[in-house]
C-alpha cells in the first residue's frame, strides 16, 4: 500500500529537538535512486553509456528494444514534487547531452534519455524562497575542486544486484567494513542486467522490485542512524511510492533517542 503524498512533507522540522543539532550523516533519510525515472521516454535513444550491444539493438530492433530498456530503467512513478511531498530528501539526478540534440539543452538519462530538460528542475532561488536549502554533491573531483559551492560525492553502495538476498548480502558486508566518515547512501535498490533481461522479457524492474519488497522492508526496519560504525545514513531506493519505504526510513530517527 502506497503512503500518503503529503504524509512526510514537513518531516524534518517535525523531528523532536533533541535531533535538531545532531550531524546531518547521523540521521535517517529517505533518498530515490535514479531520481527523474518518471520521465523517461520511448521515443529517445538508449544512451551512449550503455554497450555496444544494447546500442545495435536498439537500431536494428528499436520496437522491440526500446520497450523492453523501458521497462528496466524506470525507477520511480513520482515526479520530483511528489517525492518531496513523501518526504525524500536525497534525489540522484544523473545528466547528459543527448547525441544530436542542442548543447545548452542537458537532459536526465538512466539507459534512456528523459522528457525533461535539467531547466524544468526547480531552481536554488525558487527554493530558498520557500525557505528551503539543498546540498549539492558532485561526483567528478575536479569540478569540485573548482567550485567550494559543492560537496565532494556523497558515497554510495550500489549492490549491482537483481537477487534480493544477494543485496542485503552486500549491504551487510558493507556495513561490517565500517561506515564512510561524513554523508553516504545505502541503495536498497535492485539493477537487472543486460543478461538477466534479455532472459526475462516479460519482466520489469518494477515486479522484481515490488516482489523483494518485504525483504527489503524488514531489512531498512533494522537499522540505526547514529555514529556507530554499523550505522546507516541515507537509505535510497526504487519505486519510493511503493509500500513503506519512506515513513520507515525516517522512523528510523526515533532510535537515536532511545540510544
Amino acid at each position: 500500500m502506497a503512503s500518503s503524498p503529503h504524509l512526510n512533507s514537513d518531516w524534518m522540522s517535525m523531528l523532536c529537538p533533541q535531533l535538531w543539532d545532531l550531524p546531518l550523516h547521523h540521521l535517517s533519510i529517505p533518498g530515490s535512486r535514479d531520481t527523474m525515472t518518471y520521465c523517461l521516454s520511448r521515443k529517445s535513444p538508449i544512451s551512449h553509456s550503455e554497450s555496444r550491444l544494447l546500442q545495435l539493438l536498439g537500431k536494428v530492433l528499436p520496437c522491440v528494444t526500446l520497450p523492453m530498456v523501458l521497462r528496466w530503467s524506470v525507477t520511480q512513478t513520482l515526479d520530483v514534487t511528489e517525492q518531496l511531498d513523501a518526504g525524500v530528501r536525497y534525489l540522484d539526478l544523473r545528466i547528459a547531452h543527448m547525441p544530436g540534440g542542442s548543447e545548452r539543452n542537458l537532459h536526465f538519462v538512466h539507459k534512456v534519455y528523459s522528457t525533461a530538460l535539467v531547466e524544468e528542475v526547480p531552481t536554488l532561488r525558487q527554493l530558498w524562497a520557500r525557505g528551503q536549502q539543498v546540498l549539492v554533491s558532485y561526483e567528478h573531483e575536479g569540478s569540485v575542486r573548482r567550485h567550494r559551492v559543492l560537496w565532494p560525492a556523497v558515497p554510495y553502495w550500489w549492490a549491482d544486484q537483481v537477487n534480493t538476498e544477494a543485496l542485503i548480502s552486500y549491504l551487510e558486508r558493507m556495513k561490517s567494513c565500517g561506515r564512510p566518515g561524513g554523508l553516504f547512501a545505502a541503495g536498497v535498490n535492485l539493477t537487472g542486467h543486460l543478461t538477466y533481461v534479455l532472459a526475462h522479457l516479460s519482466r520489469s524492474l518494477s515486479q522484481v522490485t515490488l516482489a523483494g519488497l518485504p525483504m527489503l522492508t524488514a531489512w531498512v526496519r533494522e537499522q540505526c542512524p547514529g555514529s556507530g560504525s554499523h550505522c546507516t545514513n541515507i537509505i535510497t531506493g526504487n519505486f519510493v511510492g511503493a509500500g513503506s519505504f519512506v515513513c520507515d526510513v525516517i522512523a528510523l530517527n526515533w532510535k537515536l533517542l532511545r540510544s
